[in-house]
């Protein structure tokens, strides 16, 4: 009898045992769920309460579709440095680029960052088209300024190293572990045996498809800083079939816009709502901004709403900053009545009034005369396709989006910080714009950042900055002519003096 107590006893213990053992282990399985959810799950953009901070380095969501890990951004510029170009010994990251740092930044100007899928990932947002510098000399310091064209910036040659370095045989766990350690990542076990592995291996075959849908643009010549061909980048949410592509349209490259005042642009004189981008191809600012945004990744899964519509309530009343310098008045004065002659019907009545009965009209292409690249390469195909885009919530589905004949006349807000001009960017100066077209720059220098305070616009003899090349821009080369925009109607005909009281004047917008 005491022996079967003693059985029954022991039993009893390991059951217990066995009990608390499937508790520990059930416990440490869910712990580790969670720490692992908490790691892999979260989705968490960095923040920022003031909205200049947000403008320049806050997500709107592309990090989560395009978003290239932290340390491999920070490390890529030393792994692949020969696929920089005109890289200098002190440059920080992307600076041969065109891209500004600030300060202590780790990330430059228009780079944002977001916690997902258990790593730091970046990528680039609206203030790296939208952001640049000015000063009056080299001496100088430079002044950032937000929402003007980012005229330094040069994007095909970003694609061009992403694309060249994560498709290098240099590009692999061998030797970017061991150089993202040295650069102070801190990886634990983890990160150093499977997330960074991986995540190699991902953003290999992301940008890998990437490369393959933008393969537009290695028959391009080089846009140089200051350009974006926008529309035959957007047709690559479409997987457009490039080898079916008519010739006419695989050119679109023009000048990064600014974008202030945008609340301005919703009406124009007739109470219609003006016609934007530069071939008029939408009358809809809020489908203009999620348009915009699939240049920097945020497209319709992905958006953050939120985040973009904080920028847009902001940009609507953001003016353009006034000139810094000196202006002759005496002078400007008489350029009043030949802007009001000449230009205010198509460009408003100044910088803050946007009134003109063909301000945010398009103009036939036969009328104004300039370079159809960027028209023709908006097809009504691309148009159809963009309707299609956010069918499942009809607050952001597209509606607007049509095929113009020409491009849409602009207000004129900051124009001294527009520079080059044209939709194209193939005019150096206002000065020169107001030559016949025979008599502009067949080639001048782009990327600069000096500002020319007499032709009002940046300066363009200097084949060097700081030992950095400039760009040299051709007129001559397909999609940069710098025609158009000439004859007695547009002020090409008016004496010397008269133009440059009409440049004097528009300094004050």
């Amino acid at each position: 009898m005491n022996k079967g107590k003693d059985v029954t006893r022991s039993d009893a213990k390991r059951l217990v045992f066995w009990r608390l053992k499937s508790l520990l282990l059930l416990l440490f399985v869910v712990v580790l769920s969670l720490a692992l959810g908490q790691r892999f799950l979260t989705d968490e953009a960095v923040t920022y309460d003031d909205i200049e901070g947000h403008f320049k380095y806050g997500s709107i969501g592309g990090e989560r579709n395009l978003g290239i890990p932290y340390w491999i951004w920070q490390a890529a510029p030393k792994l692949c440095p020969e696929l920089l170009p005109h890289r200098q010994a002190d440059d920080r990251g992307f600076e041969s680029i065109g891209m500004i740092y600030e300060g202590d930044n780790t990330l430059p100007v228009g780079v944002s960052k977001r916690r997902h899928l258990g790593i730091d990932r970046v990528f680039l947002n609206c203030s790296v088209c939208h952001t640049s510098t000015v000063r009056a000399s080299l001496t100088e310091e430079r002044q950032l300024i937000l929402g003007m064209p980012a005229n330094r910036f040069d994007l095909m040659g970003f694609e061009r190293f992403f694309f060249g370095c994560m498709a290098s045989q240099k590009f692999n766990r061998a030797n970017v572990i061991p150089l993202i350690d040295s650069m102070g990542a801190d990886l634990d076990l983890l990160d150093k045996y499977l997330v960074y592995p991986v995540a190699i291996w991902l953003t290999q075959e992301r940008l890998a498809l990437l490369a393959s849908r933008l393969s537009f643009f290695r028959q391009q010549p080089d846009w140089g800083p200051g350009r974006v061909d926008t529309f035959n980048a957007a047709k690559a949410v479409f997987n457009w079939d490039w080898s079916q592509a008519d010739p006419a349209e695989m050119i679109g490259t023009a000048d990064f816009p600014s974008i202030w005042y945008q609340a301005k642009r919703k009406q124009r004189d007739d109470g219609q709502p003006m016609e934007l981008h530069w071939d008029g191809n939408n009358d809809r600012v809020e489908e203009r901004n999620l348009s915009a945004a699939f240049g920097a990744g945020a497209t319709p899964p992905i958006i953050d709403h939120k985040a973009l519509g904080r920028i847009a309530d902001w940009l609507e009343t953001l003016p353009a900053p006034a000139y810094p310098w000196p202006i002759d008045k005496a002078k400007a004065a008489k350029g009043a009545p030949l802007y009001a002659q000449y230009c205010a019907s198509c460009h408003g009545a100044n910088g803050h009034d946007f009134a003109g009965a063909r301000v945010g009209h398009v103009e036939h292409i036969d009328d104004i005369g300039t370079d159809p690249w960027r028209l023709n390469s908006y097809t009504r195909t691309l148009a159809v396709n963009q309707g299609n885009l956010y069918t499942g919530d009809e607050r952001y589905r597209f509606k607007r989006f049509r095929k113009t004949f020409g491009y849409a006349n602009m207000p004129l807000d900051g124009v001294w910080l527009r520079a080059p001009y044209l939709h194209n960017g193939s005019v150096p100066t206002l000065w020169d714009l107001l030559q016949p077209q025979e008599e502009r720059p067949g080639q001048f220098y782009r990327g600069n950042d000096v500002y020319d305070q007499q032709k009002l616009g940046f300066v363009t003899d200097a084949a060097f900055v700081n030992g950095r090349p400039m760009f040299l821009f051709d007129t001559q080369i397909t999609g940069n002519g710098n025609q158009g925009h000439s004859g007695p109607a547009f002020g090409t005909a008016l004496s010397d003096d008269e133009k440059w009281a009409l440049v004097e004047y528009l300094k004050q917008f």
